[in-house]
């Protein structure tokens, strides 16, 4: 198997690409280099050596949904010969890549009017939509400011305070556990996605409930930008999300834990958050209620992803 292949799902597994927007990109781009290198003597061998590759992205992070949402778009092919199929690949990855840039464009946009002037914004991990909405705010002359949590255990908040400066957004670090300390001086809370559900809740890094739980309590609007690819169709039949379980080597040095046999730690890396916490989702095709995922799924990703699995 091409080698590109087990250094981007390696690269998805250790965090190295990170967010749901990149690692869907990513990964629709390791499909399109394989399918154009792939040697093959029959469809049957062709099909079955991209279904292995598409198999071992899918199987490094189990929650979000971009991952196998891209990889099967990016893999689908119908036609009857090898050359056929693998130009039907690469331009579905082309225009899956990019249709994925041009989403956070338009998300930027109609997130952007959902801030207004001199609004305090809080941020949760760091998600390219929400910092799309957040930037195009500034762009537009908007006085804002924006609170970014720790985002612990890996720390994506540094990620995102280091955007915000250098994009010249005044900006606030805090930890995670001081967001409700904090709320009362929020006018707005933004968040990214790595999955939705078709019942409209949110699969989103670790916290992310914990937030909307205290911003519908303050009652300051709760709003989530995400890609129409992070909507699931495998859950319009049933199918439960995976919460993925991370290594407790990142919350603690494993020789702090040698003498402790009655200590185990949870490193649960997203949480899952109630539909009616949420305000608005904020798509490239417009801002919908959570109760919308349904359509989503069924008009605008289509049934057939489902039946792929």
């Amino acid at each position: 198997m091409h080698r590109r292949i087990f250094d981007t799902a390696e690269k998805i597994q250790t965090m190295e690409i990170r967010g749901a927007g990149r690692i869907a990109v990513a990964a629709a781009s390791a499909i399109r280099d394989y399918a154009a290198e792939l040697q093959a003597d029959s469809m049957e061998e062709f099909s079955r050596k991209i279904q292995e590759a598409a198999d071992v992205l899918i199987n490094t992070r189990p929650t979000a949904v971009s991952l196998p949402n891209a990889v099967r778009i990016a893999s689908s092919h119908s036609s009857g010969s090898v050359e056929e199929s693998r130009a039907e690949i690469i331009e579905n990855a082309e225009n899956f890549i990019k249709q994925a840039q041009e989403a956070l464009g338009r998300i930027g946009e109609i997130g952007a009017r959902r801030i207004r002037d001199s609004d305090v914004v809080l941020t949760h991990c760091n998600s390219h939509a929400a910092l799309a909405a957040i930037k195009k705010a500034f762009d537009q002359g908007k006085n804002i400011s924006v609170i970014a949590t720790e985002s612990r255990p890996r720390k994506q908040g540094l990620l995102t305070i280091k955007e915000l400066n250098d994009y010249g957004i005044p900006a606030t670090l805090i930890v995670d556990s001081a967001v409700r300390s904090v709320i009362k001086d929020v006018d707005i809370v933004i968040v990214g996605a790595d999955a939705i559900a078709v019942n409209g809740t949110l699969v989103n890094k670790i916290g992310t409930s914990q937030i909307a739980l205290m911003a519908h309590e303050a009652r300051v609007n709760f709003l989530v930008a995400a890609e129409t690819y992070k909507f699931s169709p495998d859950t319009i039949l049933g199918q439960l999300i995976d919460i993925e379980e991370r290594s407790k080597d990142e919350v603690i040095d494993p020789g702090v834990l040698k003498d402790m046999e009655n200590v185990t730690v949870k490193n649960p890396a997203f949480d899952f958050t109630p539909a009616e916490y949420i305000d608005l989702i904020i798509t490239e095709i417009g801002a919908i209620p959570p109760g919308m995922a349904y359509t989503i799924i069924k008009e605008h990703l289509g049934w057939k992803l489902a039946d792929l699995r």
